[in-house]
């Protein structure tokens, strides 16, 4: 008997670090095992040359980058908002192409958060649309209520220690 692959919606949230980093080891186990996976990443700024990305390229991992930078000032950004819902109309169309085996909505938690997407329109649309085998991965901070129940794995990240605190800047190859 063959096993069946269900996709499952995994999510990462919570105020500690490394929920992006977590829904890349997965991008990289998957890259690994031959599936196709694909990056859609929000709010943080387009022109962002961080280690992932570069790996991503060396690893030919298709990675979209749309946002307007990562500040606490986004959430009134037109600028922004615009970009997240441009994000969200290439992301629909990733997700239903059937050419992906898993994909990662970085930081997708703050365009419900901030209410520039419907919660319950996005996950009317999943429920619709996502192929079935299809790996969703989503991330970043407050992650609603409905997503989370949708969901078929939700981790949460708490900050316990972080050397920020100590006024130690951020570490390249860790951080970025």
């Amino acid at each position: 008997m063959k096993k069946q692959t269900k996709g499952l919606v995994i999510i990462n949230t919570g105020q500690g670090k490394g929920k992006t980093t977590a829904g890349l080891g997965l991008l990289l186990r998957a890259w690994g095992q031959g599936l196709r996976p694909c990056v859609i990443q929000f709010v943080k700024a387009g022109t962002g040359r961080w280690g992932e990305v570069k790996a991503a390229e060396k690893l030919g991992v298709e990675w979209h980058k749309l946002g307007d930078g990562f500040t606490w000032k986004s959430k009134d950004s037109g600028e922004g908002i615009a970009k997240a819902l441009h994000g969200w109309e290439i992301a629909k169309e990733k997700i239903a192409s059937g050419e992906y085996d898993l994909i990662v909505l970085d930081e997708f938690t703050y365009t419900m958060h901030f209410e520039w997407l419907n919660t319950s329109e996005v996950i009317d649309w999943l429920k619709a649309n996502k192929p079935s085998e299809l790996h969703l991965v989503i991330t970043g901070r407050y992650a609603p209520e409905a997503l989370i129940d949708y969901a078929d794995l939700v981790t949460e990240m708490t900050n316990i220690k972080h050397p920020f605190d100590k006024g130690i800047k951020g570490q390249r190859g860790i951080e970025f």
